[in-house]
């Protein structure tokens, strides 16, 4: 949309006929970039036509010829062995730096996850506790998803045509999903999915979805689910990764854990980031109550033991006063110990939400160190998109095969030839090397066909054909 180019319905005068008096004053106040921005109806904003078919052309470059092929691929400018210089913290930063890097404030240039000036960010104005946009690894292609850490505002205009209307800020917590960045996740995923055929990677760094009773009643648990929905329909490659000092927790995980589509998903974290449905706080006091805390210091700390064995012979005794006395030892001791007891069970949940404990338990794939992670995915993603286009040559041969049954033939074809890391089947695929057994595969589909059709037939009509 041009900066004074509105879109709109009707037009202000007619509104201003229908309602009685004169309440808009120009197009812009119906369907401006100041309204079509925040709503997630408008992309991209332009200041002339010249920028917009620019915009498009940009746009272009990330979409393949046909709906039924893969984004082209082009010759990497930026090299994918170079380490990500931008490091993510816990404390709130723009997400955006870690996707196309930044610079220090010194001067000094932090790089990003994408190549060097690829990364373009759409509908930034809707939804904005999430990023969305279009970048290339290493001359790939990608759709991404960020989570903004930082705090954000978001404005509901007052409406003209309603005097008593006052303009609405609604504070939005970082790394959390509210209804309207929900929708945007969900919008954004269809997007990439339908004809642009783009893999994706979702930069996972989400504490939960949002439930108060405004958000509840602005629908967020359904545009939870259509984030799911969306999952489930793709038919690309999807990476979620959780960078470092980042975490996965809640409802927030459930929506994009990988077993929603298990065929094109992937969940990645980095050794320094943490996952769980709980935060460890939440798990000790579910798990490790005030009694139990009570319980272990009595058996594990010596001044305890020793007042236990007081207070029992106190009581034996008769004496009450001494028993008493006893007991508001027992209760300072306790007290004293409780932050100690608290902080090592909170440690103890923590190693529970490590990346060495995902990959153990089997929810992640891998464990990853950021800095050398663009070069991890630029050969995982290649590879998935290699693999995807022989598996569719499979399935064109022979129709009756399932994506899971394709994938798991061109597996045991690679077996054969001894390749099994991602560099290695990448180098592999790219010399077309299995023309000869596509080629038997059909033979062999064609074989099936015949004997499939002469079942059929009658024995004397069977015998007169062979």
């Amino acid at each position: 949309q041009m900066v004074n180019g509105p879109m709109i319905l009707t037009g202000f005068s007619a509104l201003n006929k229908l309602l009685g008096k004169n309440v808009y004053s120009s197009q812009d106040q119906l369907g401006g970039p100041q309204v079509m921005v925040p709503n997630g109806i408008t992309h991209q904003v332009v200041t002339d036509d010249t920028e917009g078919v620019g915009a498009i052309l940009d746009w272009l470059s990330y979409v393949p010829k046909t709906t039924a092929e893969i984004p082209p691929i082009l010759e990497p400018m930026d090299p994918v062995s170079r380490e990500v210089t931008f490091m993510p913290s816990k404390t709130p930063y723009d997400p955006r730096h870690m996707l196309e890097g930044t610079t220090t404030p010194e001067g000094g240039k932090l790089t990003g996850f994408f190549d060097e000036g690829t990364f373009k960010e759409y509908l930034p104005g809707w939804g904005k506790s999430v990023v969305i946009g279009r970048g290339k690894l290493g001359g790939v292609p990608m759709g991404v998803i960020a989570v903004e850490t930082r705090s954000m505002d978001r404005k509901v205009p007052a409406d003209p045509a309603n005097p008593a209307s006052q303009e609405v800020v609604e504070p939005q917590a970082g790394q959390v999903w509210f209804p309207d960045s929900a929708f945007k996740t969900a919008t954004a995923i269809r997007d990439f999915n339908r004809g642009e055929n783009l893999p994706l990677i979702i930069f996972a760094n989400w504490r939960g979805f949002s439930g108060g009773t405004r958000d509840m009643y602005q629908e967020v648990l359904k545009f939870g689910a259509q984030i799911v929905d969306a999952l489930v329909e793709y038919k690309s490659p999807v990476f979620v990764y959780i960078p470092p000092g980042g975490e996965l927790r809640g409802g927030s995980w459930v929506v994009i854990d990988p077993t929603i589509n298990p065929e094109q998903m992937e969940m990645y974290a980095d050794v320094e980031s943490r996952g769980g449905i709980l935060e460890p706080p939440g798990i000790v006091e579910v798990k490790f109550r005030a009694a139990q805390q009570r319980e272990l210091m009595h058996r594990l700390d010596p001044e305890l033991r020793k007042l236990d064995a007081m207070l029992e012979e106190s009581s034996s005794s008769e004496v009450g006063s001494a028993a008493q006395d006893i007991e508001t030892q027992i209760k300072t001791r306790e007290d004293k110990l409780t932050p100690l007891y608290t902080q090592i069970a909170c440690e103890f949940a923590d190693l529970h939400d490590r990346t060495g404990r995902m990959e153990a338990t089997g929810v992640i794939r891998q464990g990853l160190e950021w800095r050398r992670s663009r070069e991890f995915f630029y050969w995982r993603v290649k590879c998935r998109l290699l693999r995807k286009e022989v598996e569719s040559q499979i399935q064109e041969v022979d129709p009756s095969l399932s994506a899971k049954e394709s994938q798991e033939l061109l597996s045991s074809w690679l077996s054969e030839a001894g390749k099994d890391d991602d560099k290695s089947i990448v180098t592999f695929l790219e010399g077309r090397p299995f023309a000869y057994k596509l080629e038997q595969l059909k033979v062999d589909v064609t074989k099936k066909q015949i004997k499939e059709l002469l079942e059929k037939l009658p024995e004397s009509e069977r015998e007169g054909l062979l």
